[in-house]
């Protein structure tokens, strides 16, 4: 769950950025079209897959109606979980994946609203970085693998505008703690080089 303690860590990591402070990593990539990493190409989706993008696209656009905030951002995003399948989509910072399980999450479809797009990136075991795929609002972007038993072991991410956070459960590590990028940078949570898988994540833009 996304407790007031953890709420009160993205709102602080979040504060390093307006003070000009940036908690991602080194490295960060620009948004879209200015990325210096190639971007891969995706398929449409059919039959089951989309109906579960068009399940995540309802979530986001839902959030954006039924809880407006001051901003009205709002990103929503479902888990691809070892033994389980995609997970029902969760929203602006509620957890994706499982702890206490050591259940390797596979894959992350992730979707944006009142943000202008977004862009991940899943570092995922036997292949590494797979390249940027990138979405605007209220469309889903789809990271990592389904079918071959692959651990997803990082996640880049950012936004269009504003800041983008998130927090990875860890093999090993547990919660790392949040990572958060201002637009025309990247927040990279999990890990690589030590295989271990992610279980779990948190977003919040």
């Amino acid at each position: 769950m996304f407790t007031l303690t953890r709420r009160g860590a993205v709102l602080a990591a979040a504060g390093l950025l307006a003070a000009g402070l940036s908690a991602a990593a080194p490295g960060g990539t620009a948004f879209a079209a200015g990325h210096t990493t190639a971007t891969r190409t995706t398929t449409a989706a059919t039959g089951a897959d989309a109906q579960r993008q068009a399940a995540l696209v309802a979530a986001v656009k839902r959030q954006a109606a039924l809880h407006p905030n001051a901003s009205g951002r709002h990103i929503c995003y479902a888990a691809h979980v070892q033994n389980i399948g995609w997970q029902t989509p969760v929203c602006d910072g509620a957890m994706a994946g499982t702890t206490g399980q050591s259940l390797r999450m596979e894959a992350l479809d992730i979707a944006v609203s009142g943000v202008g797009g977004v862009c991940a990136d899943a570092h995922v075991q036997n292949i590494g970085w797979q390249g940027w795929a990138c979405a605007g609002d209220n469309v889903d972007v789809y990271v990592g693998t389904t079918g071959q038993s692959l651990r997803m072991e990082a996640l880049q991410i950012n936004v269009a505008s504003g800041t983008v956070c998130a927090d990875a459960h860890v093999q090993n590590i547990g919660w790392q703690g949040w990572a958060c990028a201002a637009a025309g940078s990247t927040a990279v949570v999990g890990t690589t080089g030590q295989s271990l898988r992610m279980e779990a994540i948190e977003l919040t833009v």
